[in-house]
């Protein structure tokens, strides 16, 4: 396949973002024309509904979806990148179930923590305890995995143990809830943006900042990498180093992703792949390009979440899975060989 010039195409998906974001913002119980947008978003009324409806309730979600498909997508490019397999992704190697634990051990079992900490940290913790679970579950799957030059098979199959061990653990939790909490539980375990506010925007627009910054300064040692571990030692990069950098990148960007969303699945996965097969693994040009589609893609999936079952609301991660199931399939039988 021949690689597709970057500019065009990074141009070409930031302005099919954009429509899409005005497509989103007019979408709703409510339903408003492009011009009753534009004209709210550049002159807003306070006293006119249409107002209310666009700066705090549809601006933020649009937001928010558009950080969170950017963060999936570049966390998913870098696990990529370090595992070197394409079939690696967030959820695959245990950083989202790892996120997921803490999250709900402090939604149920530490319900009461938030009521002692100062009211300007609250909104901090769940991100927090995500990161933390993240870092400790990646960890843990490089060290069951460790062996075999890391085999790419032997970190996925660590993976999927982990996952299974947290997923019990999420399960003990929902037994252990009440029944509002289960009913949070399970809504929040679907995936979501109908919660999004400005203070979560807000936080997950500097996660996103601070680990977009350092990702693309992991391009050279990132490219190295896929020459193998020792062809990258003898280059002069540090491999551990590398490795330490790339799960605490990804799990602050999955651990902001989940903590005010839910679980969202396969953005990580499908998006740096596609990016891949359209211009090649230079991660200098992976790196932004998958952010522009993950957010893309992250924003088409929750427009459909919204006009499917109109006037009701799908589950943007139902819309994600139903889209990257049958993608995964077809990653699996092109990586049959590397499997077996």
């Amino acid at each position: 396949m021949v690689a597709i010039r970057t500019r065009p195409l990074l141009i070409g998906l930031t302005a099919l973002l954009v429509l899409v974001a005005l497509a989103t913002l007019t979408t709703g119980p409510v339903e408003m024309s492009y011009r009753q947008v534009l004209t709210l978003l550049l002159r807003p009324d306070s006293q006119d509904t249409g107002t209310l409806i666009i700066w705090q309730i549809r601006l933020p979600r649009l937001l928010l979806a558009i950080q969170v498909g950017a963060l999936l997508a570049l966390c998913g490019t870098l696990i990529q990148g370090l595992f070197r397999n394409p079939l690696a992704e967030p959820g695959l190697i245990g950083v989202s179930s790892g996120a997921t634990l803490m999250v709900v051990i402090v939604l149920v079992l530490l319900a009461n923590l938030p009521s002692y900490l100062p009211p300007g940290l609250r909104p901090f913790l769940l991100p927090t305890v995500a990161f933390v679970g993240g870092v400790v579950a990646t960890r843990l799957v490089m060290l069951i995995g460790r062996g075999a030059n890391h085999s790419p098979l032997r970190l996925i199959l660590a993976g999927v143990a982990f996952n299974l061990m947290a997923g019990a653990g999420i399960g003990l939790c929902a037994y252990l809830s009440t029944n509002e909490q289960l009913r949070t539980l399970t809504f929040w375990s679907l995936g979501s943006f109908s919660a999004a506010h400005w203070t979560a925007t807000a936080i997950t627009a500097a996660v996103l900042v601070v680990v977009a910054t350092f990702a693309f300064r992991q391009y050279r040692p990132l490219n190295a990498l896929l020459l193998g571990e020792s062809e990258c030692r003898h280059l002069g990069f540090d491999v551990p180093r590398l490795q330490r950098r790339i799960i605490y990148l990804s799990a602050a960007g999955v651990g902001a992703a989940v903590a005010f969303t839910g679980i969202i699945g396969f953005i990580g996965l499908v998006v740096p792949h596609i990016v891949r097969l359209l211009v090649g693994p230079d991660h200098r040009k992976v790196i932004p390009l998958s952010m522009v589609m993950g957010a893309l893609l992250m924003l088409g999936a929750d427009w459909l979440a919204k006009v499917v079952l109109s006037p009701a609301e799908l589950p943007v991660g139902i819309v994600t899975s139903l889209l990257g199931g049958p993608f995964f399939i077809y990653l699996i039988h092109r990586q049959r060989s590397t499997l077996t």
